[in-house]
Parts: C-alpha cells; sequence; structure tokens
C-alpha cells in the first residue's frame, strides 16, 4: 500500500474488483433462508444495545449515530475500501508529494494498478473471516451510510456468521445474538465515549506521518524484513521475537505509537469480548457452548497456508489482543468493580499501557490508589 505512481496512489476501484473476484462465495442459503437471517441480524443487534448498556452502564437511551448494516462479502470489501481511502489520505498526498523528488520515478513505474490488485488480494484473504465490525472512519456512499454527526457504522457480514455457526455445530440463533453484542459493545465504547474516535484517528496519523517515503528507505526496510523473516538476519542481529513484515518494517518513533495502540485495541476487544460473554448467561442460553467451540476454532485456526498468512499479516497480534485484553477487564472489574473499571473512559491518560494490559494491578494502581 506504500506504493504510488499513475494519477492515483493506490487504483481503488481496481482494489474492489479484485478482492470482489478472488474471494471465496458463501455458504448456500436459499433465498428466503437470506432474508430470515438478515431481518434476525438487524432485530438482535437492535436487542443487544439495551443488554450491552445496561451490563457496560455506559451509554444513554439517545439513538445511536451509527447505522447497522448487515452485508455480504462484497459489502464488507466495498466498505473497507471506503474506510482504508479516508484514513490512509494523508499518508498518500504526503506521497503524491514526493514523486518529482529523487526516487519518484521508481515509484511512479510501480503504478497505483499494482497496488490496488495487492490490496484486493489481502481484502479477499479477509472477507471470508471478519463476522462484524464497527467501521470507526466509514465515510457515507451511495450504497453504504455512516454517522451523520461523525458516527461510524456497524457491519455484519452475514455470510461468514453462517459459515461459522454451520462449522461449529450451534445454535444458529444464540450465535447471531453473541456476535451482535461483541459488536454492539463497540458501538457502544464509541457512542458513549466521545474522545475516543478522535484520540485514535490522531494516533493512526502520527503513525502515519512516520512513514518513511523515501524509496531508498522503504526498499531498504522490506530487504531488511524479508531478510528477518528468511532467518537470514544480518550477523550480530538479535532475533526479532517473531514479529510480523508490518512491524518489522516500522521506524522506532512508529514502534512506540504501535505499542500505544495495541493497548487500546486490546482494550477495546477484550472488553466487547467480556460484555458478550457477561450477558450471555441471560439472554444466550448457550453461550458456554458457544465460547469453548469459537475458542477451540481460534487456537487451531485452519490450514498452514492460512496461519502463514495469518502471521505475515500481523493477525496473530489480533488474536492475542482478545486473550489479552479480555483478562485485563475481567481482572480490574474483579478488583475494582463495574464502575471502577470504567474511569478507563475518562481521558486518554486513564488508558492503559500495554505493560499495564499485561499487569492490570499497575492500572489499578495507578488510576485508583494515585486518587485515593
Amino acid at each position: 500500500m506504500t506504493s504510488i505512481g499513475g494519477a492515483e496512489m493506490v487504483d481503488w476501484n481496481l482494489a474492489v474488483a479484485t478482492a470482489t473476484r478472488l474471494v471465496r462465495p458463501g455458504p448456500e442459503v436459499s433465498r428466503d433462508e437470506a432474508r430470515a437471517i438478515v431481518a434476525e441480524l438487524r432485530k438482535h443487534a437492535k436487542s443487544s444495545e439495551e443488554h450491552v448498556r445496561s451490563f457496560t452502564r455506559m451509554g444513554t437511551e439517545d439513538i445511536h449515530d451509527t447505522p447497522v448494516l448487515v452485508v455480504d462479502r462484497a459489502g464488507w470489501i466495498k466498505a473497507n475500501v471506503a474506510g482504508f481511502r479516508e484514513i490512509l489520505k494523508p499518508l498518500l498526498d504526503k506521497m503524491q508529494d514526493r514523486r518529482s523528488g529523487p526516487g519518484g520515478a521508481m515509484l511512479g513505474a510501480v503504478g497505483g494498478k499494482v497496488t490496488g490488485v495487492e490490496l484486493g488480494m489481502l481484502l479477499s484473504f479477509l472477507a471470508s473471516r471478519v463476522l462484524g465490525q464497527y467501521e470507526t472512519f466509514a465515510p457515507a456512499t451511495r450504497d453504504l451510510p455512516a454517522g451523520e454527526h461523525g458516527g461510524g457504522r456497524l457491519l455484519l457480514v452475514a455470510p461468514n456468521i453462517v459459515h461459522v455457526e454451520r462449522e461449529l455445530d450451534v445454535n444458529p440463533h444464540d450465535f447471531r445474538l453473541w456476535v451482535c453484542l461483541h459488536e454492539e459493545t463497540h458501538r457502544t465504547q464509541f457512542s458513549a465515549v466521545p474522545w475516543l474516535r478522535d484520540h485514535l484517528e490522531g494516533e493512526i496519523q502520527s503513525f502515519l506521518s512516520e512513514t518513511e517515503v523515501d524509496p531508498m528507505t522503504v526498499i531498504e526496510r522490506i530487504r531488511e524484513a524479508a531478510q528477518s523473516l528468511a532467518g537470514g538476519r544480518p550477523d550480530g542481529e538479535e532475533d526479532d521475537g517473531g514479529r510480523s513484515i508490518v512491524e518489522l518494517v516500522q521506524t522506532p518513533a512508529q514502534r512506540e505509537i504501535l505499542a500505544r495502540l495495541t493497548a487500546v485495541m486490546s482494550l477495546l476487544e477484550g472488553h466487547a469480548d467480556f460484555v458478550m460473554d457477561g450477558v450471555g448467561p441471560d439472554v444466550v442460553p448457550s453461550v458456554g457452548e458457544i465460547r469453548e467451540k469459537f475458542q477451540q476454532r481460534r487456537a487451531r485456526g485452519a490450514s498452514r497456508l492460512d496461519q502463514a498468512l495469518r502471521k505475515l499479516l500481523g493477525l496473530d497480534a489480533k488474536l492475542r489482543q482478545y486473550r489479552d485484553g479480555e483478562r485485563f477487564v475481567r481482572a480490574v472489574v474483579g478488583e475494582v468493580g463495574m464502575d471502577g473499571f470504567n474511569r478507563v473512559w475518562t481521558s486518554p491518560n486513564t488508558l492503559p499501557t500495554k505493560s499495564e494490559i499485561a499487569k492490570p494491578a499497575d492500572w489499578v494502581a495507578r488510576v485508583h490508589r494515585k486518587g485515593e
């Protein structure tokens, strides 16, 4: 996605076309079944609002500035391309300005079409795996509405939900509500904490502003990353600890920002997992079976190729965020209760650090003990 050339840095339309063409077909359902699934997901998304508000003690009775969209895999692809285009605009504008500088001809030769194909291939891989997604930075389009006053949109990917519920052989109605509880928690996080979206966007833009745009620097970093992943590190360098290629091409400043982003994402994902399981026993009768089978599926992964791609793209880190974040939330709530945990939403200063995610007692000591 750092390749540039042509009138645009990335051929976004080609990215959509490539991903849509390559993505695997979803499970077979009849037209009537599809209508029923969509209707049920919308109903569960609506009922989840009160369940999540009551359990988390966050939010109000006000209607969320966030539409709920039940989409297929192609719809998820279109929505994410629009989101990428929005959040990456400052970086791509910066790279456009460098085209006339040293190395610009080399970058121009790569071409936006090549980058569009690469992005499309990545999205085709992800499009069959995502069950739901709260899009924080979601520009409204003709086909994909978004919140009018800064809210994002909540996506439920119906084919993937059906695929997983069949694969796990669980009660489909319970599983659909369970998924909606997770995604509704994300919607509540951002609607109840007004500063969270701007804070996250600021961190992402700071990360992108540190991106190297000098072509020779980019090439050198990619070469070093490839050597490390292949086990060919230069003499004297320590093991990278199994980092993904995404991490290996970062600058030191980006790694600091990523540590903060990782902590925030661990908090958000872990909180959503904690809520979906906490609400579950009252409204999802088979929540215990669902969680056990779902955890086994996460741990087992899929084919060796799938596991390799997950490692390369850093998706294994995403799975750790669920686990570590949920452990943090559970420990803090156990120590200071839900209201005490909710101090985490007071300001960016009360968000946990990456080390505090691993040691919840340190966060409790910093946020609670000092105040007391």
